[in-house]
């Protein structure tokens, strides 16, 4: 389906969703209700959404006609496949999780290495392990999703750039973006696929408005702040806590780059003994490699340069490779070396 058409079918399932699930969320922005927010408790229901359940998404049921090769795209080389994803109820039937999400998000992230048809042939293959009625389920969620996803990067487009824009506005989008998901995906669905993303978008457009807020102090903010971050789910919290500390370490490491006594005691105070003792450990062996990597990319930069046919020039690189990493360093090399 052509762009503009497929946007402008989009814009017609959604218009109506949009209306009610903005008009509740509009006049919702308060100081004293820190993160305003569109209810996704009872989204809003498209006609097409059942329809689409009873048409197929032509993007899958088409693994047999696809040929994959055997070795995953470079990207993927030496990662794991997410697993927890392949859960079902006691009748058989799919549960939707954010593990099936990253199923398919960590073969999608490839587009590009491959095709879409081969990346979805992947996927495919992987749902295969799951017995029916689940195996249809997943196969239907995986078409709705891919559909949803053309159709939320053509309504993205039609936004423009977003920088600049003010809380209202992005509230707005925002409740575009989550009606267009239940359009396509049933509500339990798109709960379990995106409600982190939302939390943490109704906290990004919340944080937008009290930063831009003339009439609070700045103690004001920070506190209005603290309140707005406070309702994110605990583990989205935990993982902000956890990226401002070792923001801080990255400033600190560089502030005592040249006092290593001083950077392990900070190091200990800010992390504990074991979670300081594994992360020194991990940075001498990031340096080691760094060093290993620098010596082998001059290498491999004069073997590039050297005029060697093709084959010569792999089994070249192979050897260079061996002679510096071991066999799991190896693909991560090859994958850093695909992507210069």
């Amino acid at each position: 389906m052509k762009p503009r058409i497929r946007l402008f079918l989009v814009l017609l399932l959604i218009i109506a969703a949009v209306g009610s699930f903005w008009m509740m969320t509009a006049d919702r922005v308060a100081v004293d209700d820190p993160v305003a927010s569109a209810p996704v408790d009872e989204p809003p229901i498209s006609v097409s959404q059942e329809e689409g359940a009873a048409a197929p998404s032509e993007l899958v049921n088409k693994a047999s006609s696809v040929r994959v090769p055997e070795q995953l795209p470079a990207s993927l080389a030496g990662t794991s496949v997410p697993d927890g994803w392949a859960r079902t109820d006691r009748l058989g039937n799919l549960i939707p999780t954010p593990h099936l999400r990253q199923l398919f998000e960590y073969f999608l992230s490839a587009l590009g290495e491959e095709s879409l048809q081969q990346l979805v042939a992947r996927i495919e293959t992987a749902l295969s392990a799951l017995e029916e009625p689940a195996r249809s389920q997943a196969l239907a969620t995986l078409g709705n999703y891919l559909e949803y996803k053309l159709a939320v990067s053509d309504l993205e487009q039609s936004y423009g750039e977003v920088s600049g824009l003010g809380a209202r506005e992005m509230q707005r989008r925002m409740a575009e973006i989550q009606a267009l998901r239940r359009t396509w995906l049933d509500a339990d669905t798109a709960d379990a696929f995106f409600a982190d993303d939302e939390a943490v978008d109704r906290f990004q457009i919340e944080k937008l408005r009290i930063t831009s807020d003339d009439s609070l102090t700045e103690e004001q903010k920070a506190e209005a702040l603290r309140q707005a971050e406070s309702s994110l789910p605990e583990p989205l919290r935990k993982a902000r806590e956890e990226t401002r500390r070792f923001a801080d370490y990255e400033q600190v490491r560089q502030e005592l780059a040249d006092d290593p006594r001083a950077l392990a005691a900070w190091r200990q105070e800010a992390f504990g003994d074991a979670a300081a003792d594994r992360l020194a450990r991990l940075e001498e062996e990031q340096e080691e490699w760094n060093r290993r990597w620098q010596a082998y990319a001059q290498e491999r930069d004069r073997l590039l340069s050297s005029g060697l046919a093709e084959p010569e020039r792999q089994k070249a690189l192979q050897r260079l490779r061996a002679r510096h990493f071991n066999e799991t360093e190896r693909i991560r090399a090859q994958a850093l070396d695909s992507i210069r």
